[in-house]
């Protein structure tokens, strides 16, 4: 487990001031208006309600792939930096519908804390329990905010119950709610010991924060209605006697989440968790590698690929990996060593993302997100040293759980099929299987919606019209053990054999019984479900 206290040794200021960050949701909790407010408080973007306005200005900056656009849901997992108050904020964006969880799983591997925003209503719902459990598997800590108070909502008890049985996370209040729905009026800033009212006049607007001394403050009286205060001074006696104090290094150590209340879309409750972050989320971690991990406040430079887009940018046939820097202080034009190939690279255009925007990145510290485009020489969990064999470790490739072959419309475009589906697996977006016998090819998926979302990307981007066919085969095993038993293995096995796009052998399989077969007619091979993006 890695240390997550705060440095012995100090690191140098720019570093200490990352914050890096992913959000986590279920569906429709609001985590694209938090983000927008995020930008809008960063001053990366000038208006918010993009997300509410008609025509071309729908989306958030966050969201800008065609398909993301017409469904409005987060498909791709995309980065955006900005500074608030004295910090800088390196948010990634994942993905929250349930068929893309294996993004979700390798973006959370290039962060160091999570914030997990929950529906008043709704509570725990069950994709925020899978990425919660992402986020316990890599001990990350995690700071909470229960959206949409100014609907009707559950409880205050209730939801930080929920949390707690469900999650299996000691919960603190930060802030405490003022009145629900149509009563909402702000929350007690429990933390600073702060009134924060809501201006539900102008929705990109704050309204103020009143100093007080304590609960029993007159002041109190002038802005809170006496059965509302009644019941607050009641609620947050209850909370502190029955709820665990902020402590933050348990935040820290990820047994604890604060939880601040507040509602995104009337800009509410999103700055007191900005400053939540700032003051009390983890300054950039130790990175996981072999032979040994890599300290932030190294002086030499690393960084790994934990995601690849390719054609951000419709106009140019891009691939932007996307690189999480675990140590030193980057500066443009570096060469740094693909540890991979062993090959020097030139990095002369790095781009840093402001939503959408990306402008040239003249440098980057430890705790940054970074793109590199490149033609395809950068694959998901490549490492990038100043020289030294370090590989960054954990980043995960699944097997998966849909199959099924792809065909071009027109038979005369094969060829294109081939280089569209290679970019798509290594953008980590599906697996993608050549077939030892027959033609065509075999793609894999995580969830049903990918399958659309690749047709719809392979129609767009490359002009080329495709059919997604039922497989006999439902799931695929990369294969261990001696190389002459994998290649006697292969040859008797050919019509259920097959390369990924790493040129690795893949053994696919129909049914439970297939597996079963192998563990017991070969025991020198073993099969896995997952194979490490490392090589």
């Amino acid at each position: 487990m890695l240390d997550r206290s705060h440095n012995a040794a100090p690191l140098p200021p720019e570093i200490a001031r990352r914050r890096t960050f992913a959000i986590i949701s279920h569906p429709d909790a609001g985590k694209t208006t938090l983000t927008e407010k995020f930008l809008l408080y960063g001053g990366a973007i000038q208006m918010a309600g993009q997300v509410r306005a008609k025509g071309e200005a729908r989306r958030t900056r966050s969201d800008f792939m065609q398909m993301e656009k017409d469904r409005g849901i987060s498909v791709s997992a995309s980065a955006m930096s900005f500074d608030f108050g004295g910090y800088r904020f390196n948010l990634v964006d994942t993905p929250g519908h349930s068929d893309f969880s294996e993004d979700t799983y390798r973006t959370l591997t290039a962060v160091d804390a999570a914030v997990m925003v929950i529906d008043g209503a709704k509570g725990v719902e069950s994709q925020t329990q899978k990425l919660f459990e992402v986020c316990r598997l890599r001990d990350l800590p995690i700071l909470t905010f229960c959206n949409k108070m100014d609907r009707e909502s559950r409880d205050t008890f209730d939801i930080i119950d929920e949390i707690q049985e469900n999650l299996a996370i000691d919960v603190t209040p930060a802030s405490w709610p003022i009145g629900v729905g149509r009563d909402f009026l702000g929350c007690y800033d429990m933390l600073n010991d702060r009134l924060e009212l809501m201006d539900r006049a102008d929705r990109n607007k704050v309204a103020e924060s009143v100093r007080l001394q304590g609960l029993d403050d007159p002041k109190m009286e002038e802005h809170v209605p006496a059965h509302l205060l009644e019941k607050l001074r009641e609620e947050v006696e209850m909370a502190r006697e029955l709820l665990p104090a902020f402590d933050a290094q348990g935040l820290l150590d990820g047994v604890l989440t604060p939880i601040w209340f507040g509602s995104a879309i009337n800009s509410f409750g999103v700055r007191e968790l900005m400053d939540g972050i700032g003051r009390f989320g983890p300054q950039p971690q130790p990175q996981k590698a072999s032979p040994r991990q890599i300290a932030p406040e190294e002086e030499k430079v690393a960084g790994f690929v934990f995601k690849v887009q390719a054609n951000m940018d419709p106009k140019h046939r891009d691939r932007v990996a996307f690189v999480r820097l675990a140590s030193g202080h980057f500066k443009r034009g570096m060469k740094l060593t693909h540890v991979r190939t062993k090959k020097p690279m030139a990095i002369t255009n790095p781009v840093l993302f402001l939503a959408s925007d990306r402008e040239l990145a003249e440098e980057a510290w430890a705790g940054d997100i970074m793109g590199i485009p490149n033609h395809g020489q950068l694959r998901i969990g490549d490492t990038l040293t100043e020289g030294e064999a370090l590989r960054v470790q954990g980043i995960p490739s699944f097997a998966p759980e849909l199959l099924q072959n792809c065909r071009a419309g027109d038979p005369m475009k094969a060829k294109h099929l081939d280089k569209a589906l290679m970019q798509f697996a290594e953008e980590g977006a599906a697996k993608v299987f050549k077939p030892m016998l027959g033609a065509g090819f075999i793609v894999g998926v995580v969830g049903a919606l990918q399958f659309e979302v690749l047709a719809s990307r392979i129609e767009l981007e490359y002009g080329l019209p495709v059919r997604f066919e039922p497989s006999q085969f439902t799931s695929a095993r990369w294969m261990h053990g001696p190389k002459d038993k994998i290649e006697a293995f292969a040859q008797v096995n050919k019509g259920h054999m097959a390369r990924d796009n790493d040129g690795d052998l893949v053994f696919l399989t129909r049914l439970q019984w297939d597996i079963d077969r192998v563990e017991r007619d070969w025991p020198e091979l073993t099969l896995t479900a997952t194979k490490e993006m490392m090589t």
